[in-house]
């Protein structure tokens, strides 16, 4: 195999994808290996990397792809805010190592809880600079949110996990962090229930930022922001979910991000053999693919997020044959992988869409070829 490409700048990966003779594996921090294997020459994007611009009053950061995630979270916590979507860290669920970039969180639109309030990743994407399968340079969108005509490239690069162009640069709106925060854990064993709870919370006027559930730990709600709002809004809620089991509130900082952190890394499946599926479904259908599924579940989301622990080989589609949604296989065997889609098949029309973008940003099929097959 030949060294792996590390360009330093935007240009000289332009000139890297150009003159590329064959199919190139990209990589950031490679904490992410989600997909099929992908075939090719190394294309490494860990070398451009900085904080290019951050506007605290503007709410607004601009950094190259290859900025570590924590650089960017430790200068926006010197300044009393954070990245609104809630990155992620699978690193312990995949068994992988690194340090996660901000262009590979973008790519792969990973958000965490707070989804369910703030939006996904690609809801906070301002802008993109990206280099494009034939090695011409693309900018997308700008430093504040506006509506524009024409191609909306930042979100379509939010999710396509370089297979349509490498990113060099993004422009992130950013929140102030909250003053306080507080989570009411509420003991609901059975998943219907579960989804009852946390649908009862999440249409409550009292702005929850997290809505989960892990068996044998029970129904999370959180609420954040000014101290007093959330202590009124805590104390409503404690009574609005009283009829679905005890209630044990948390307000303890460091105990309730812990919390949170483990629910966002899936921290009951570390450690644990066999195979990780994630499914984004409606809520209302969450109790009924727990069920189907069997084994270890856990909802984000509200109940829209499913995860599941099966045996190694288990084919979660087959399990949830009618029900809608979109089930990705996160972790497995290279030989499960082969065998079973790690991306959920497309109906033709989108299928046939997709393969039109792909022909327009990567004419030669060479960035990451096949790893959403």
């Amino acid at each position: 195999m030949s060294e792996a490409m590390r360009p330093e700048t935007e240009q000289d990966l332009a000139e890297a994808i150009g003159s590329a003779k064959g199919p190139l594996a990209l990589r950031g921090g490679g904490t992410r290996g989600v997909g099929r294997p992908v075939a090719g020459q190394v294309l490494d994007t860990g070398g451009i990397a900085g904080i290019v611009l951050y506007e605290p009053g503007a709410l607004t950061l601009v950094a190259k792809a290859g900025t570590p995630v924590a650089e960017i979270e430790a200068a926006l916590a010197a300044e009393g805010q954070r990245l609104a979507f809630e990155v992620p860290d699978w690193r312990g669920l995949l068994g992988s190592e690194g340090q996660s970039t901000i262009g590979g969180v973008v790519a792969a639109n990973a958000s965490g809880p707070r989804r369910v309030q703030a939006g996904a990743c690609r809801d906070a994407a301002l802008g993109v600079r990206f280099v494009d399968g034939g090695g011409t340079v693309i900018k997308n969108g700008g430093r504040v949110m506006k509506n524009v005509t024409g191609y909306d490239l930042v979100k379509l690069m939010a999710g396509s996990r370089g297979t349509l162009g490498v990113l060099t640069e993004v422009a992130l709106k950013v929140l102030p962090a909250p003053e306080a925060m507080a989570s009411l854990c509420v003991g609901v064993e059975d998943a219907g229930a579960a989804v009852g709870a946390m649908s009862a919370a999440l249409g409550s006027p009292f702005d929850v930022s997290g809505a989960a559930w892990r068996p044998g730990r029970g129904v999370l709600i959180r609420v954040e922001g000014f101290a007093a709002s959330v202590a009124y809004r805590a104390g409503r809620l404690e009574a609005l979910l009283a009829p679905f089991g005890p209630v044990e509130k948390v307000d303890a900082p460091e105990a309730v991000a812990a919390e949170w952190a483990a629910v966002r890394e899936v921290a009951p499946f570390h450690d644990r053999a066999g195979d990780v599926w994630r499914v984004a479904l409606k809520p209302s259908d969450a109790a009924e693919a727990a069920a189907r599924l069997g084994g270890d579940v856990l909802l984000d989301w509200g109940g829209g997020l499913v995860w599941a622990l099966l045996p190694d080989g288990t084919d979660a589609r087959a399990a949830l044959a009618g029900i809608g949604g979109h089930a990705t296989l996160m972790r497995a065997s290279a030989e499960t992988r082969a065998r079973i889609a790690p991306f959920p098949p497309e109906p033709a029309p989108l299928a046939a869409l997709a393969q039109g973008l792909r022909a327009r940003f990567d004419p030669r099929g060479i960035l990451n070829t096949g790893l959403m097959a």
